[in-house]
Parts: structure tokens; sequence; C-alpha cells
């Protein structure tokens, strides 16, 4: 798996968000370019902001029983996988925005490091690793660069 904490992949991402266009068509799938990239922020929302409300005790649990595992495992995420509400974008984005927001994002969490994230909780699976966050970090980015062809 890609190191998102290293700065050869995360230019190598950038390199791939920079070839994005506002009239870039999904392979697959629904959302129109910015929808992605705002729907990808989400990520990087819930690690860095106090923007999205943690799930309850019983939901968290469920999560962290039968949804962590396939979110930072190495193993990819299938086409069309479902997602959880909050990262379901359904109004319309503004490309520019949401593209500087997302490089500042990656820039942000290559610059912090791995260190940074060791033992970091997370909103929905508590206590992650460094190597679950980036798990977490470069599926996400690979599934939605693939799902736009780049």
């Amino acid at each position: 798996m890609k190191n998102i904490f290293d700065k050869k992949v995360t230019e190598e991402i950038i390199a791939r968000i920079d070839q994005l266009t506002p009239e870039t068509q999904p392979v697959w799938g629904k959302m129109s370019v910015a929808q992605m990239l705002a729907h990808c922020n989400v990520t990087y929302e819930m690690a860095f902001e106090d923007k999205h409300p943690k799930p309850g005790m019983v939901v968290r649990w469920i999560l962290k029983a039968f949804v962590k595992q396939g979110v930072v495992s190495e193993k990819m995420y299938p086409k069309n996988s479902r997602t959880a509400p909050q990262f379901i974008i359904t109004d319309q984005r503004e490309f520019e925005k949401e593209k500087t927001r997302l490089l500042a994002y990656i820039l942000k969490t290559q610059q912090l490091g791995a260190s940074n994230f060791e033992g970091k909780v997370s909103h929905s699976f508590g206590t992650l690793t460094s190597k679950d966050w980036n798990n977490m970090f470069i599926k996400h980015l690979e599934h939605h660069l693939g799902q736009f062809g780049v």
C-alpha cells in the first residue's frame, strides 16, 4: 500500500488531482467531480476539524465491530460501495474550492507525518495506528481518483 506520509506519494496524488477539471466525468458512479472532491474532504475534516458529530456509543461499537476492518485494511473498496451518511454529497459544490481544500489537507497530512497519527482517535473507529490512518486516507483517494480516471 502506498504511504500518504511519503512526500513522493503525496506529489503523485497531487499531480493526479491536478489532472481533474470541472468537466471531468466519472468512469462509474453518480457524483460530479466537485462532489467527489468534497466527499474526499470529509475524511480530513473528521481528522482535523470538529465539524462532524461523533457517532453515539452504540453506533461507534457497530462501526468498530463491522466496518473498521474494511476501512483500515489494505483491501481496496469495490466500485459503488456504500458510504456513511456524512460522506454523501448531494448539493452542487465549487470545483476549485473543493480541490484547494483537498490539496491543503493532503499536504498537511504529509507534513505532519505518520508520528502525528500514531494513536490518534478517529470519530468512528476509536484509536488508530498511523498505518490504519494511512490505509484509510490512501485507499479513499485511490478509489475516487480511479473513479474519475486519473
